[in-house]
């Protein structure tokens, strides 16, 4: 058994977690608040404890095989003495028995320690009003999926992200062209202009964030961003009480080619913006040289939602930040059809007026 960190409230004994209105630990039994440096030399104590020695010899079941037990841990919840059993990555959670949030303190232990941690603003209550509006306007939803739409789980995680920074210098070639018409009593003429266009230039990149865990979907989390990563703290794990954490499973490594991905497309978008007064411009050439390169680990609040319907499983995710909301949504064909058809007929009978008047002419 693994050992698990649990904060209690030193005034009645009950699990204190973090509470994302006042941005201070607090006791929801006898709303205690107490400063997260306050809690700081505590967080350093309890890496110190050692767990208990309670061993017991029974026969009833049997060894899990080695594939089985691949990728599962199991912890003794030190409120109610409940085991606790979650999969290698989860680093934050609750005693399923009696609800006490936990931090999976050796869960992190052989793993590199997040540098930063950016604390939830909004609550689970904000996250399932953010459901609602998500659903509000949507036409072409099928209003029995308002209506029976049940949220099955939802849950605040603390997902590991890989910030990176840099310098871009970059260089990039255009082909671009400048057309010119005009007209005489005889002919039509048309000019061609042909010129090579270069751009360079340095750019300054920081906070990119990249997601590093493979159970979240990558363009799910790019689209709830922008985070205000200026609101991040150091990390303490007293921020993780109360909430879901993952560990990272895609290291900084793996993550730098997405990371290239993100500086590129930017520079390419702010260079392309400056290609003005040109008929067509076409991209030659592009040549773009990272410096200072820097990472860092953080843990960036999301909220999750997950829901059922006809069979099917719809995921939404809220930036546990600023609401930013998304989420794919089913769509009602019956309506989808009939707004087809009406635009079809439409347009139909503007093409049939539109002929009627050339020929009118």
């Amino acid at each position: 058994m693994a050992g698990l960190t649990e904060y209690k409230c030193p005034c009645c004994g009950g699990a204190i977690e973090f509470n994302s209105k006042v941005q201070k630990m607090k006791c929801p039994y006898c709303d205690t608040e107490f400063e997260m440096d306050a809690l700081k030399q505590y967080d350093e104590a309890l890496k110190e404890d050692k767990p208990n020695q309670l061993k017991w010899e029974t026969e009833p079941g049997e060894e899990w095989d080695g594939a089985e037990a691949e990728g599962m841990r199991s912890y003794l919840c030190q409120s109610c003495g409940g085991e606790v059993i979650a999969d290698s990555t989860t680093g934050a959670t609750s005693c399923p028995y009696c609800g006490n949030p936990v931090v999976m303190q050796k869960q992190f232990s052989g793993m590199l320690k997040p540098d930063l941690v950016l604390p939830f603003q909004l609550d689970k209550k904000q996250a399932k009003e953010g459901l609602k509006n998500h659903l509000q306007g949507k036409k072409l939803l099928p209003k029995i999926f308002k209506d029976e739409n049940h949220i099955e789980e939802i849950k605040g995680v603390y997902v590991p992200f890989w910030i990176f920074e840099a310098k871009a210098d970059a260089d990039i070639r255009y082909k671009a062209t400048r057309v010119r018409t005009w007209s005489d009593h005889d002919y039509d003429y048309t000019q061609t202009s042909h010129y090579s266009v270069l751009r360079s230039g340095t750019l300054d990149f920081s906070g990119i964030p990249v997601d590093g865990s493979a159970k979240m979907a990558d363009d799910l989390m790019e689209s709830i961003e922008p985070f205000d990563l200026t609101k991040a703290v150091d990390f303490q794990t007293a921020y993780l009480s109360g909430y879901l954490a993952d560990k990272y499973d895609v290291s900084a490594q793996d993550s730098v080619k997405r990371a290239n991905e993100r500086v590129k497309e930017s520079t390419k978008c702010v260079f392309a913006d400056t290609v003005l007064d040109y008929s067509t411009v076409h991209e030659e050439n592009t040549s773009i040289r990272l410096k200072n390169g820097k990472a860092k680990y953080a843990l960036l609040p999301v909220w999750i939602l997950n829901t059922t319907w006809n069979g099917e499983k719809y995921v939404f995710a809220m930036n546990g930040q600023t609401g930013k909301f998304v989420g794919n949504l089913p769509m009602d064909r019956s309506i989808y059809h009939k707004a087809f058809l009406s635009i079809t007929a439409v347009s139909a009978v503007v093409v049939y007026l539109l002929a009627w008047l050339i020929h009118m002419i």
